[in-house]
């Protein structure tokens, strides 16, 4: 194996079995609100256990392994190509290992063939800078949590929501009321505001690259991120649905350029299990430095 298959082994084994430390902390932060004795926080407590034995014995932090997005900050000439079969190999022989399960599976016949690597698995997303170094973030995202994502167009008579920001709010809100515990809360929102619907949805799970405990530089898009979670909190719903506290952990907003007759929300739900790690990689592709 060479080092650049060992470093993109050692980030999806870190990935799957270890929640950054920014979302750990806020994590504890939502055990520490909720009432003692009640569902909610039981839940939390529960969680919490799940967090640490993942990381003690090393294996999956979730059954669901989810989709692997990969996200490449890459030098101009870096070589795309050998990368994505790396990763294409790296991936096969983590599953293989058990760090990630087998659950890619073709989406006609439905067949599994035990090593999550075929059409779009894993997602590689390149993007070149005018710097020697390479980024490689990776995310694992969940099907309970991808299936309670959701798009608007604006304006939306039924929400009341016009094509401004109080709009965006509004169809942001009720993205959060529809999810209810089916993503398996507390939850962390990526939105794109703006974009296609195809870029829209893309853009908002970049959002999930942010530290949770990133500020958005800028202050209107800052004062409705706060806004959101703040207001989603005080609605009931609670982690895993069972009422209480945290209903959302985070939220992160960035925004697109859109087309004048179209207005488009997207957004990307998070489930608790927030499996985002990134590593910078040396010349020979060890990793010198983890990103989280």
């Amino acid at each position: 194996m060479n080092l650049l298959s060992e470093s993109l082994l050692e980030l999806i084994r870190r990935t799957s079995a270890e929640i950054p430390e920014d979302v750990h902390r806020a994590t504890l932060a939502g055990l520490e609100r909720e009432q003692k004795g009640t569902i909610a926080a039981s839940a939390m407590q529960i969680i919490e256990q799940n967090i640490a034995l993942a990381k003690n014995k090393s294996q999956p932090i979730c059954q669901d392994t989810g989709s692997i997005l990969f996200y490449v900050d890459c030098p101009i000439g870096f070589d795309e190509l050998a990368f994505e079969t790396a990763a294409q190999e790296t991936v096969t022989l983590a599953t293989r290992k058990g760090y990630l399960r087998q659950n890619s599976v073709d989406s006609i016949t439905g067949k599994n063939d035990g090593t999550n690597v075929g059409p779009g698995s894993p997602s590689l997303h390149f993007h070149q800078h005018r710097q020697p170094t390479v980024e490689v973030r990776l995310m694992l995202k969940g099907g309970g949590c991808e299936n309670v994502g959701a798009q608007y167009s604006l304006p939306n008579e039924k929400l009341k929501a016009n094509r401004d920001l109080d709009g965006c709010r509004k169809t942001i809100l009720d993205a959060v009321v529809s999810a209810q515990g089916k993503g398996c809360g507390p939850g962390i929102l990526g939105v794109c505001i703006g974009g296609d619907r195809a870029t829209g949805y893309e853009f908002s799970k970049r959002q999930l690259l942010r530290r949770l405990d990133d500020r958005n530089p800028n202050p209107e898009l800052d004062r409705l991120e706060q806004d959101i979670v703040e207001t989603a909190n005080k609605l009931g719903i609670g982690p895993m649905g069972f009422g209480g506290k945290t209903t959302l952990l985070g939220t992160k907003i960035g925004v697109l350029n859109r087309l004048p007759a179209s207005y488009f929300v997207s957004i990307s739900y998070m489930c608790w299990a927030y499996r985002r790690h990134g590593v910078a990689l040396g010349p020979d592709f060890s990793i010198q430095q983890w990103l989280y």
